[in-house]
């Protein structure tokens, strides 16, 4: 159990929570700054040590995270090239304004009261995202979170803020953004709740073509910023999983392609392999006009007979890719999902038993006997 901090210790919440609250949204994980105490102080007061860069503790009973003050100085290219500085003379205002945007700028004392020395509340009220300080272009990081953001809350993003990440991309300070942060703000960009919106922050301030340079180059061309905008909200919409809307964001690419943007940013597998498998059965599934041994092969190639949920996540893909006046009615959909069905209603144990030599053989005739049943009603 915790003890009190002894005085002059100062506890501030701050961060998402206090800018959420301030939204009416749901509240964000609760981070707190503990102002004129000492790493000893708080480690006896039962608070539990959780960060080697510098001092952040956990409650022993909330969990929740509370980091003494500090303030940083950059040493080197990219979000790694700092050193952090923590000690009880750092005050509040000074670890606010190391913070990216204004918005996360802001903390509440534990009687309740806001601070606010960047206008962060102003901000919101206004529906914009603008940045503290300078010190917002000593870490690339902070391009990918304006862009995430900006996909949460449809917030548009002032011109002096845009302007200073265009320079960043341009010095090459985002060219030291590893893949581990970029998957990590790439993938939570992509499950808010307009997905293309991060991809067009990304590419208005040049970014796009250091992290991403298939999917800004498919861009270029006519009509493709469009549909991926569709692609993605669409998935958004029907709140779709993340390895849907990672295979939605250029499934015109090349198998190649596709292998080096994945590794690039060291994307997770189940993402890499249903990006692949849909690019591979794009134009087969959504063909209306499948015959039975047609739509075999596609549950086959899917491996849909061991993984049924791979199907439907590749049909999910499928659907969102549809042309612009289909995706409600994506007729392939249930054709296939009944196909699935009706080929694993076929005894396998049975066939087994009547056909020991050529067990895989008589089990796929049987499924393809299954499949074409059900071709009078579907209209194949």
């Amino acid at each position: 159990m915790a003890r009190p901090l002894p005085q002059p210790a100062r506890i501030y919440e701050v961060g998402g929570a206090v800018r959420d609250a301030l939204l009416g949204r749901p509240g964000a994980d609760r981070d707190h700054v503990v102002v004129g105490v000492t790493p000893e102080t708080m480690l006896a007061s039962g608070f539990r040590p959780v960060g080697r860069d510098f001092p952040v503790f956990l409650h022993p009973d909330t969990h929740e995270e509370y980091a003494l003050a500090r303030t940083e100085r950059k040493h080197g290219r990219g979000y790694r090239g700092f050193e952090f500085f923590a000690s009880p003379d750092v005050t509040l205002e000074e670890d606010l304004a190391r913070r990216d945007l204004t918005i996360n700028a802001m903390a509440r004392g534990e009687d309740g009261k806001l601070v606010d020395p960047h206008g962060g509340e102003r901000d919101l009220r206004a529906g914009v995202l603008r940045h503290v300080s300078a010190a917002f272009a000593e870490d690339p990081v902070r391009i990918l979170r304006v862009a995430r953001f900006a996909a949460r809350f449809g917030f548009a993003i002032v011109p002096e803020t845009m302007a200073l990440m265009r320079r960043m991309v341009e010095s090459g300070e985002a060219d030291a953004l590893v893949p581990e942060r970029v998957w990590q703000e790439l993938s939570r960009g992509l499950m808010e709740k307009n997905p293309s919106r991060m991809i067009a922050v990304l590419r208005e301030c040049g970014a796009l073509a250091r992290i991403l340079p298939e999917v800004d180059r498919l861009l270029e061309r006519p009509g493709l910023a469009a549909l991926l905008s569709r692609r993605l909200d669409c998935a958004a919409s029907r709140g779709y999983a993340l390895a849907v809307r990672f295979a939605l964001l250029a499934p015109e690419l090349s198998l190649e392609e596709l292998a080096a943007l994945a590794e690039r940013i060291n994307a997770p597998g189940d993402c890499r392999e249903l990006a692949r498998l849909a690019a591979c059965e794009r134009d087969e599934i959504r063909r209306e006009d499948l015959d039975a041994e047609s739509t075999l092969s596609l549950l086959e190639r899917s491996d849909a007979f061991r993984r049924p949920e791979r199907l439907d996540r590749l049909l999910e893909v499928a659907e969102c890719d549809a042309p612009a006046d289909s995706p409600e009615s994506f007729a392939p959909r249930k054709a296939l999902k009944r196909a699935l069905d009706a080929a694993r209603q076929v005894d396998a144990a049975k066939i087994a038993r009547d056909n020991p030599g050529d067990i895989p053989g008589a089990l796929r005739r049987a499924r393809l006997v299954a499949i074409a049943s059900l071709q009078p009603a579907t209209g194949n």
